[in-house]
């Protein structure tokens, strides 16, 4: 048998109980200690920003921070910037703009609910979706559509011009 397997069915590989999810957690805080930088050291900005899932990749961190879409404590950043506890980071992605205060540094990423306990979110709620029709969905089994169907399915979703065309162009010759 495999080691930490019982024959009774009571592997660890098994549903997780209360108690083990309690020490999943546990040791995920624990992970995150250690990955955080010994006293007094401080961590990268792009690697934090990183490290606490704000962006996807490093690379991504680094893109930001180089563009001056990272500012801490209201001045843009390189990527190499030291961040502290403490700081406020700002970061601008898209439309919407995320500004937390570092809690605590690590420098290895970690998972989410553990990267949300090393920062306070102090982001404005994010704007919200527009809530639109569908422009042009059809009805199952109305068939193909006519040549009036499609054109005001186009002007539906703003591909079409402001009318119909009226006439010949410009140019046409006649036959």
């Amino acid at each position: 048998m495999a080691s930490g397997t019982q024959g009774n069915g009571t592997d660890s590989a098994g549903g997780a109980g209360a108690g083990e999810r309690e020490a999943g957690s546990a040791e995920a805080v624990a992970a995150a200690k250690a990955a955080a930088p010994a006293n007094g050291e401080t961590v990268r900005a792009d690697s934090w920003i990183w490290s606490v899932r704000l962006v996807k990749t490093r690379s991504m961190g680094a893109t930001a921070c180089r563009g001056g879409h990272v500012r801490v404590n209201g001045e843009r950043v390189k990527p190499a910037h030291a961040l502290r506890v403490g700081d406020e980071v700002r970061l601008r992605q898209g439309i919407r703009e995320r500004v937390v205060v570092v809690k605590r540094l690590i420098r290895k990423r970690v998972g989410a609910p553990v990267a949300a306990e090393c920062y306070i979110d102090n982001s404005p709620p994010p704007p919200p979706r527009e809530a639109v029709a569908p422009a042009g969905i059809r009805d199952r089994g109305t068939g193909r559509p006519t040549k009036r169907d499609r054109r005001e399915l186009e002007r539906l979703r703003g591909l079409a011009g402001p009318g119909p065309a009226t006439g010949p162009g410009p140019g046409a010759s006649p036959r």
